[in-house]
């Protein structure tokens, strides 16, 4: 009698939404799975839940969808119980490549210090990598308090703490009223919410929002919220400057005109502990780039099944384009039950993801509306004055940059980058280059790097072999 091959293994990068779903969908179609994650809980951002040492009584009062946060981890956890799926935490994949020989393998740091190298070889992958935030500069926007929108509303759902006791939320985007009433809801005074977009692009786009009503009513909700809580919304307004010596005290916003530029004499200072401001999210695609994916825009290409043009690889949610947390469930399935098909040698059934197609078709249609309304400024870079600092790492101004164009010649975000080191530093550029590329006048493109994160040397130089082959215990390589 001979051993019974072992079932085809799937790796995903990413417990989000986006990856969770992948996940499930492919474990309970015969597929053995690996979830690596930076993160020590599953849920990505969205369902971002605070320790269990913190005691939190009432975690759910800070989410939306909680119930389905709740189905989804406990949908995870019974899996892992079988042994069929694994979930990595504290896992910082920093590189994706094929082989050896056939499948892929994925390079992780664990530890707390992320300096424990680790592998996962696989059969195939789902790139469930997310987004991040867009960070555009201005006066003061580096002094203590200034922080992203993102960020404000992961330290309240993670650590049940906030920045100071007043807050200013701007910037532009839907993001803004959660980070908004979920402040507010935790005793923040929120001074004003400044949202740069004009609400007449908001009822202009009314066919589609009234296809979505459950969307309608979670707006309405926060707003409602707000309004409960008095808090000023300032409308067709931006952050023109941040205000302290230590540490943030103030802001000044001024209106912006038609063309969104900002409006001489409107401006008004308000007195704040707490900057909250947040210009939307990119895509995060770095392992995509990595692989060969082919990109559109700045999102990773997918087909119907959210197969990447890289055989092997799937990709779904944020790094596909950012759509929010029911579209990234939506491709997270699709993605999850084609991978799994295609392991086993099957042709995928369409049928089977009829359902969450058809939600996803909507979801993209309802993201590319809300992307046209929520533009950051469009002259937004002529408030940046020539000292203020673009790249923090390594400490360019925008006179710098500007110089680089205008004497120097530089026409591309990367010829800018040669000559003056803007995005040479930690963070390689994920941080400033919408800034460095609004400065040169040219679009923004994505920017391939050979590691998706900071990787210490003696990592890339090679040590002791930290394979993590979810195989069987005589430790027989999956792939």
């Amino acid at each position: 009698m001979t051993d019974r091959a072992p079932a085809p293994h799937l790796a995903v990068v990413g417990a989000g939404p986006a990856g969770l779903a992948a996940a499930l969908a492919a474990v309970v179609r015969g597929v053995r799975v690996t979830l690596l994650d930076a993160a020590p809980q599953a849920g990505g951002q969205f369902h971002r839940r605070p320790a269990a040492a913190l005691g939190a009584r009432r975690p759910q009062a800070l989410h939306h969808a909680w119930r389905t946060a709740e189905r989804l981890r406990e949908s995870l956890e019974a899996h892992v119980r079988t042994g069929r799926l694994r979930h990595l935490t504290d896992h910082h994949v920093w590189c994706a490549e094929p082989g050896p020989g056939t499948g892929f393998t994925v390079h992780a740091l664990h530890g707390p210090e992320q300096r424990e190298p680790a592998e996962v070889r696989a059969d195939a992958l789902v790139l469930a990598t997310g987004g991040c935030e867009k960070v555009l500069p201005f006066p003061g926007w580096t002094l203590p308090g200034v922080v992203t929108a993102g960020g404000a509303q992961a330290m309240l759902k993670g650590t049940l703490t906030v920045s100071g006791r007043t807050a200013v939320v701007a910037g532009t985007g839907p993001l803004l009223l959660p980070v908004a009433a979920g402040l507010a809801a935790a005793g923040v005074t929120v001074a004003a919410l400044v949202e740069s977009a004009d609400p007449k692009a908001l009822l202009r786009r009314m066919p589609v929002w009234a296809v979505h009503p459950a969307k309608l009513a979670e707006g309405a909700g926060y707003a409602a919220a707000l309004l409960r809580r008095r808090v000023p919304v300032l409308t067709r307004h931006t952050v023109v400057e941040a205000h302290g010596t230590d540490r943030l005290e103030a802001v000044t916003v001024a209106a912006l005109d038609g063309d969104g530029r900002v409006r001489p004499g409107t401006g008004r200072r308000i007195p704040c502990a707490t900057l909250a401001v947040g210009h939307g999210m990119l895509p995060q695609t770095d392992l995509a780039e990595t692989l060969g994916c082919r990109m559109d825009g700045l999102a990773v290409r997918v087909d119907a099944e959210q197969r990447t043009d890289v055989p092997g690889v799937w990709a779904a949610g944020e790094t596909t384009g950012v759509g929010g947390a029911e579209l990234s469930l939506a491709e997270g399935h699709i993605a999850g039950r084609s991978a799994a098909a295609r392991l086993h040698g099957t042709r995928p059934d369409p049928e089977g993801w009829a359902r969450a197609a058809r939600a996803r078709d909507r979801l993209r249609a309802f993201a590319a509306a809300l992307e046209s309304v929520y533009a950051p400024p469009a002259h937004g870079t002529e408030q940046i004055t020539d000292d203020t600092l673009v790249c923090r790492c390594e400490e360019v101004t925008a006179g710098a940059v500007r110089e680089a164009v205008t004497d120097l010649g530089a026409g591309d975000v990367r010829t800018v980058k040669l000559l003056t080191r803007a995005g040479m530093g930690w963070c390689q550029g994920r941080m400033c280059a919408p800034a460095v590329a609004g400065l040169t006048g040219c679009a923004l493109t994505p920017t391939r790097r050979p590691f998706a994160r900071p990787v210490p040397l003696g990592v890339l130089a090679g040590g002791p072999d930290h394979r993590d082959d979810m195989s069987d215990p005589t430790g027989r390589e999956s792939g």
